[in-house]
Formats: structure tokens, C-alpha cells, sequence
């Protein structure tokens, strides 16, 4: 078992829906020997598991995480474009059962595509296979953007397993051909994370965030359970537990 695995099983349980589980839990074992607490954590953790799945609360968590939208194109020209990548598709059926990108990464692929077209800037692709999948994300965005979008791919590095890596990784690249400012292609959530690690791995970054949480109105849909809505919450809580895992691994440093 890779240390990729065990960090993300452990970050499963910190952070919702495996952290309320992990509160439930703990109320029904309470229930007999102390039945009032027992009650308020099982409780507790329904009313949580409710607020976090509302598209309402989700998107306000994220919208804090996010910068103010702004365009990279104003901002002086970078140098090169990096992608980093967000998940694959395993095992696609229609795309004769190969690995290709996921829906978040593809998000980013669109976007990294309009930039190259805006900019003429190279791109560098960032993402290994942590699972052990002969495809590494590298290799399947290289191939999305070549085959799908027409858009070249000057580097792929396919050997990071996170944020950090893809940093440190694309750095290993870039530095020797004298590029230093990159624009930095992500989810707009996870943004403020991937600059202070590009950042602090020598880059001088232009953030090229994509995919906010707008929403067009709101409504008394936005206040009921949605599967979605909770995955969203869940990135806020894995961003944010990151955030301070990096500022701890950086002090240590």
C-alpha cells in the first residue's frame, strides 16, 4: 500500500460525509451509558450531513476558498501554460475500455485549451498514476488535448502523485529551460493552495482558475439534500486540511 492510498483513507474519515459517519458512530456507542449525549452527536451529525449536501451552504464554502475572478490575460504574459490534473476515468467503455480524464480534469483541459489559443503559450501537463494505472494523468490529458482539442502538449510530467509533486515535478522541468512564469491551470476552489506550492517551489505564478461556484439564482432548491452539493463541501474540508498540511510541511522545511 503507497503512502498516496493511506493519505487519502485517513483524509476520507477527516473530512465529511466520513467524518459525521465517525460522529454517528460515536453517539450510538454512547447511547446506552450516556443516552442525552449519545442522542445530540447522532443528532448533530444528521443536521450536519443535511447543511453540507444543500447546494446553498456547499457553494458559500467553496466561493471562500476561491480567488476574485480575474483575467490572467491582463495580468503580464507567463511563459507556459501547466495543467494539473484532477482524476481519471478508469477502464472507459467507450473509449474501447482505456483510461482516459475525468469530468474535473477535462474542466481544465477545456480551459488550458482556450488559454494555449489566447496566448500561444506551451503547455505542460501534470499528473502521475498513483493507483498503479499503467495510464498516468499526464498521458491521458497529453492525448485528450492532442486528439480532442488540437492543442499541443510540449511537456508531460506523469510521475506526481499531488499538489506538491506536480510543483516540485513541473519545476524540475521548466527550470532548465529558463521558464519561471507560468500561468497555473485548476479548479477555482483549489487554487489558493496550488499557488502557494507553485509558489513556493520557485515559480512566479499567474492564476488561471476555472469552473467557480456562480450559481444563476437562488431558490428553495438550493436548501435541499443534493449528492453533488456534498462532494463540493468535501472539497472545501480537503482544501482546507491541506492548506494547513502544507503550511505544516513548509515550516518543518
Amino acid at each position: 500500500m503507497n503512502s498516496w492510498v493511506v493519505t487519502n483513507t485517513i483524509a476520507a474519515w477527516l473530512i465529511p460525509p466520513g467524518s459525521l459517519v465517525l460522529l454517528a458512530g460515536w453517539g450510538l456507542i454512547r447511547l446506552r451509558r450516556h443516552p442525552r449525549s449519545g442522542k445530540a452527536l447522532i443528532v448533530l451529525s444528521l443536521a450536519a450531513l443535511w447543511a453540507l449536501s444543500t447546494p446553498w451552504l456547499s457553494r458559500t464554502l467553496l466561493q471562500t476558498l476561491e480567488p476574485e475572478p480575474a483575467d490572467p490575460l491582463r495580468a503580464a504574459p507567463a511563459q507556459a501554460i501547466v495543467v494539473l490534473g484532477g482524476g481519471k476515468y478508469y477502464n472507459a467503455p467507450e473509449y474501447t475500455s482505456a483510461d482516459t480524464v475525468s469530468e474535473p480534469t477535462l474542466v481544465r483541459l477545456r480551459y488550458a485549451a482556450w488559454l494555449h489559443r489566447q496566448t500561444g503559450k506551451p503547455i505542460l501537463v501534470s499528473g502521475g498514476s498513483p493507483e498503479g494505472s499503467s495510464v498516468s494523468e499526464g498521458q491521458a490529458m497529453k492525448a485528450v488535448l492532442e486528439n480532442e482539442f488540437k492543442v499541443p502538449v510540449a511537456w508531460t510530467e506523469d510521475k506526481s502523485f499531488d499538489t506538491f509533486e506536480n510543483a516540485h515535478a513541473s519545476r524540475a522541468t521548466l527550470k532548465p529551460l529558463g521558464i519561471d512564469r507560468v500561468y497555473v491551470v485548476t479548479h477555482a476552489w483549489h487554487m489558493p493552495r496550488s499557488q502557494a506550492i507553485f509558489s513556493k517551489a520557485g515559480f512566479d505564478v499567474v492564476p488561471a482558475p476555472t469552473q467557480y461556484a456562480t450559481n444563476f439564482r437562488l431558490t428553495l432548491l438550493d436548501f435541499r439534500p443534493y449528492a453533488p452539493a456534498l462532494d463540493d463541501g468535501s472539497h472545501f474540508f480537503h482544501e482546507i486540511i491541506g492548506l494547513a498540511w502544507y503550511r505544516l510541511k513548509s515550516a518543518l522545511h
